[in-house]
């Protein structure tokens, strides 16, 4: 008998999450809201945040994209390990992370993995981002996250209560700049900077005080073009830290293998 996929193998979430360029944006879009987020201090006192920024935000979308091709006895227990890991945290810090700072990293996912697949490749139906919400609701629900909506309309409102409460510019957010700053180099930093501006919601945006718009959407256009003709992988090269080239090529799945996942 066939294990059961956590995620249904002809859903979008899958089409999503299988391309490392979609995932990139995604991990674009939450690492300019993960140094707005009030709750960011939890991330500073393992201090895995500041010493490896990029190292773990991809950390967090990886874990995501395991539970997304998983089968559900599998995602069942990737989620049980991020649930422990937490708890451990939590107890070493002597409190609990607030029940809405689950959220609000559940919400980017959801969110970024919308934004993301639109700028890269097409609007989604009504149905799709349905889809995509109903899987990360799994995911919250599995972790025991509290007070989760319960559709994406409900989602859609909670979304921009917590974007209106729980972020602002902090310290925190200075400091992290200047860390994705130090390890991207100048030219990868300038990229990410353009690359959050066209995906940011407007709270994100006017928190950052960013002046103009993005200056890189015709490139969008142009890598969009890239990628029918295999070049992709140039700007890539030319774009990813070295140190994080096999992880991220590693997020690629064929057409094919999606079929089967």
């Amino acid at each position: 008998m066939s294990k059961q996929h956590f995620v249904n193998k002809d859903s979008i979430v899958k089409q999503i999450w299988g391309k490392s360029d979609t995932i990139l944006f995604i991990f674009a879009g939450a690492s300019a809201e993960f140094a707005l987020n009030k709750a960011v201090d939890w991330l500073y006192f393992t201090g895995k945040l500041p010493a490896d920024p990029i190292g773990r935000l991809f950390t967090t979308v990886s874990c995501a994209r395991q539970i997304v091709f998983s089968d559900k006895e599998s995602a069942k227990h990737a989620i049980d390990t991020m649930t422990k890991i937490h708890s451990n945290v939590e107890t070493k810090r002597g409190y609990n992370i607030p029940d809405w700072a689950y959220r609000d990293v559940l919400f980017m996912l959801i969110d970024y993995s919308i934004r993301a697949y639109e700028l890269l490749e097409r609007k989604l139906t009504l149905n799709e981002k349905e889809e995509v919400f109903n899987v990360f609701y799994k995911v919250g629900f599995g972790m025991n996250i509290k007070g989760l909506p319960k559709t994406f309309n409900e989602w859609e409102t909670m979304r921009h209560n917590h974007l209106e409460e729980n972020l602002e510019h902090s310290n925190y957010t200075s400091d992290l700049y200047k860390q994705y700053h130090k390890h991207l180099g100048f030219l990868r930093y300038q990229v990410l900077l353009e690359t959050q501006k066209l995906l940011v919601p407007n709270e994100v945006y006017n928190l950052l005080s960013f002046k103009r718009k993005s200056i890189i959407k015709p490139l969008i256009i142009v890598y969009k073009w890239s990628r029918h003709f295999q070049l992709d992988w140039i700007l890539k090269a030319i774009l990813l830290p070295p140190q994080y080239k096999t992880q991220i090529n590693s997020l690629d799945i064929s057409n094919s293998a999606l079929a089967f996942k």
